[in-house]
């Protein structure tokens, strides 16, 4: 469901909410759907190359661990930045972490590839010609600015000369003011889930936002209408 509404941070976890514990909905499955509702807009947008997915500990990673899992699948070369230990995911994250463990692909852990010191030289590695970075580090619920090593994760990112997509929101930005924090992503696509964000609209998100499109995960009709 693509609706023309857009929502703000509470509405949007009202949503996800209500479609588990109302619809009896799997966060597994919405998690699912939203991984690979981005693989089918990367491919729609190009893949010509590698693509590395910056991943965080939250709901945010494990989006795109499930976008890892899919462009392995569909025969593409993706690599995956893992940002905090990997006994730090919980929940449907850490599900799919196990999952992509088992299968056969690229994962750094950058908290053992020797602290701050070594992250460039890692980094540099994991995105050796890349033609897609996805910044699936913070999620909506994030606010302030990005705490270390994000924020030198994220300059990293946007120095880098490649195409960037922001899973649900652009690390940094807030997606209920539009404001963005001194280290935001600045995405040339933002995929965002069931419906734009509120803060999207606003005139000071445009150059980190870049393109939005809505990906689909399955939220039955009327659900955003019953919030908006």
């Amino acid at each position: 469901m693509n609706s023309s509404r857009s929502l703000n941070r509470r509405q949007s976890r009202e949503v996800d909410r209500i479609a588990i514990e109302e619809y009896g909905m799997s966060g597994l499955v919405l998690m699912e759907n939203a991984g690979r509702g981005c693989v089918d807009l990367l491919e729609q947008l190009g893949i010509r190359g590698p693509v590395g997915v910056l991943c965080g500990k939250g709901n945010n990673g494990g989006d795109g661990f499930v976008i890892a899992r899919h462009l392995w699948i569909r025969g593409y070369v993706a690599r995956v930045l893992l940002v905090p230990p990997a006994d730090e995911l919980s929940g449907d994250a850490a599900t799919n972490f196990a999952i992509l463990q088992k299968a056969d692909g690229l994962i750094v852990h950058l908290s053992e590839e020797g602290g701050p010191a070594a992250l460039p030289e890692a980094l540099d590695f994991a995105a050796d010609g890349c033609d897609w970075l996805v910044d699936c580090l913070l999620g909506t619920g994030a606010t302030g600015a990005p705490r270390p090593p994000y924020d030198t994760l994220i300059e990293w990112m946007n120095a880098e000369q490649v195409k960037r997509l922001a899973v649900d929101v652009p690390s940094g930005l807030d997606c209920d003011t539009g404001e963005a924090s001194a280290t935001t992503v600045r995405a040339d696509v933002t995929a965002t889930f069931v419906t734009s964000k509120i803060g999207y609209e606003q005139p000071s998100a445009r150059e980190y936002v870049g393109e939005v499109r809505v990906v689909d995960i399955g939220i039955p009709p009327g659900l955003v209408e019953r919030l908006a």
